[in-house]
This record gives structure tokens, C-alpha cells and sequence, in this order.
């Protein structure tokens, strides 16, 4: 990887995406970033200091496919062809159980961790390909390994369904120079925590992994030689803690 490569990260206004973006960007890597606030996209780029300027955003709601198609054709536009993908943005339903989630909640969370996943690969994939060059990193999580309340039904299913097109890109097109990773965290101190029954307190925060971990290894896995591939990486809290009432929590959140 180096300054000719354009990376484009989505859920570029916070957590992972934020620490990632400017990650690229003091490496002097041009990234775009994508969300949904631009207040948010902006205050990353403030972030990033000097670094800011390779960094641009694109305000965009990656749960409508017109707004995939309008990204893609902007970026395009303006930038060039994206080297490095790294689809980060989440959600996560407020009730977690399969026995009382919402149709709504679910559809919600399947819609910006699955579909949107597969809209923006489809969409950059064509132009990855006609490069023969590219790299796919979807921050996918432990829920795909360990389903639970934790995480939650929808959550779950939905990373469990990444990890698999993850493993599918690879299977169809490495041939072709494209390679792809699936990033599978345990708890990661990001806004997504917000969503719980229990929102987790500081002392608990305190033992998670960082989002500067997680950009850490993105970038790690972005900028080995295009010879390797890395398929799978499983990252977790080195100090277990106790999650008794978290779950707990989760398993009486019924609406």
C-alpha cells in the first residue's frame, strides 16, 4: 500500500472508523470516509490534525441502495478507483432476543450489517477487478463465532453472514488480485455499546479493546504484500470480565 492506493471506509464518524481513517491518513494514504452525519465525518478529519488532508467524506446513507450507487459514481468522479475497502459500519438492535425482536429492529440491523455489505462490494468490486487490485476488510464480530444475547439474534446472523461473503469474495476472486478479511472483535469500546440493555460503565470500558487497536490491524492487513491473503482474524479483551448481568439484562429486554 502506499500514496497512490484510496481507501474508503464506511461509518467514518466514530469508533473504528474514525481511529481508522485517520490511521490511513497519517500514513499519508488518501481515505475517504462515509456516514451519515457530516458533523461527525468533519470532527474526524478535525481529529486527524495535519493528517486531515488526506482525508475527504461523502454524507451518505449506505441503508439506501440509490445512495450506494450516487457514493460510488461520486468517489469515482473525483478520486479515482478504491484500492481498499473497509466496511465498518454496524448497528445493533435495543432488544436482542429472537423470541421478542421486532420485524423492524431486525430488518434494521440485517439491512446496514448484510445488505449494505453486499451493495458497496458489489459496487467497487467492478472497478477492483478491472485493476486486478484489491483489498476487502469487514469488521465482522465474535457474534458470528459465539451467537448469544450479547450480541443479539439479528447481530449475530448478520456477522455470521459477512464472515461467509468474505470467505465467498476470496473464493471467486483471488485469482483475480482481490483478496478480503473478515475482522471478528469481541468487545470494543465504540458508541455501539449505547444500544444495550446494560450500557457498559467505565470500569467495565476500561478492559475492552480500543478502536485504535482495531485500525491497527486494518491498517496491518491492508498494507501486507498483495501476495497474502488474510482471511479471518479473531481479536479479544486480554482481561475477561464478568458478563452475568449484561446477559441477564439483555434476556429481560423484551420491547
Amino acid at each position: 500500500m502506499n500514496s497512490n492506493d484510496l481507501c474508503l471506509i464506511t461509518g467514518g464518524g466514530s469508533g473504528i472508523g474514525r481511529a481508522t481513517a485517520i490511521k490511513f491518513a497519517q500514513n499519508d494514504i488518501k481515505t475517504v470516509i462515509v456516514g451519515r452525519r457530516e458533523d461527525a465525518l468533519q470532527e474526524t478529519i478535525s481529529l486527524a490534525g495535519n493528517s486531515g488532508s488526506n482525508i475527504y467524506f461523502n454524507k451518505c446513507d449506505i441503508s439506501k441502495d440509490s445512495e450506494i450507487v450516487r457514493l460510488k459514481k461520486e468517489i469515482s468522479d473525483n478520486y479515482g478507483s478504491v484500492t481498499v475497502l473497509v466496511n465498518n459500519a454496524g448497528s445493533s438492535s435495543k432488544v436482542r432476543s429472537i423470541a421478542y425482536i421486532p420485524k423492524d429492529q431486525w430488518d434494521d440491523v440485517l439491512n446496514v450489517n448484510l445488505k449494505s455489505v453486499y451493495r458497496i462490494c458489489q459496487e467497487f468490486l467492478k472497478d477492483m477487478l478491472n485493476n486486478k487490485n484489491g483489498t476487502i476488510i469487514t469488521i465482522s464480530s465474535m457474534a458470528a463465532l459465539t451467537p448469544g444475547l450479547l450480541g443479539g439474534s439479528a447481530y449475530g446472523a448478520a456477522k455470521a453472514a459477512v464472515t461467509n461473503l468474505m470467505g465467498d469474495i476470496n473464493a471467486e476472486f483471488s485469482n483475480m488480485g482481490i483478496r478480503a478479511t473478515a475482522i471478528m472483535p469481541a468487545e470494543v469500546d465504540t458508541p455501539i455499546l449505547e444500544n444495550r440493555a446494560l450500557v457498559p460503565k467505565k470500569d467495565a470500558r476500561s478492559t475492552m479493546m480500543q478502536p485504535e487497536d482495531l485500525a491497527d490491524m486494518i491498517f496491518t492487513i491492508a498494507s501486507i504484500n498483495s501476495r497474502t491473503t488474510v482471511e479471518t482474524v479473531v481479536m479479544k479483551p486480554t482481561i475477561k470480565r464478568d458478563l452475568s448481568d449484561d446477559l441477564n439484562a439483555a434476556k429481560n429486554k423484551t420491547e
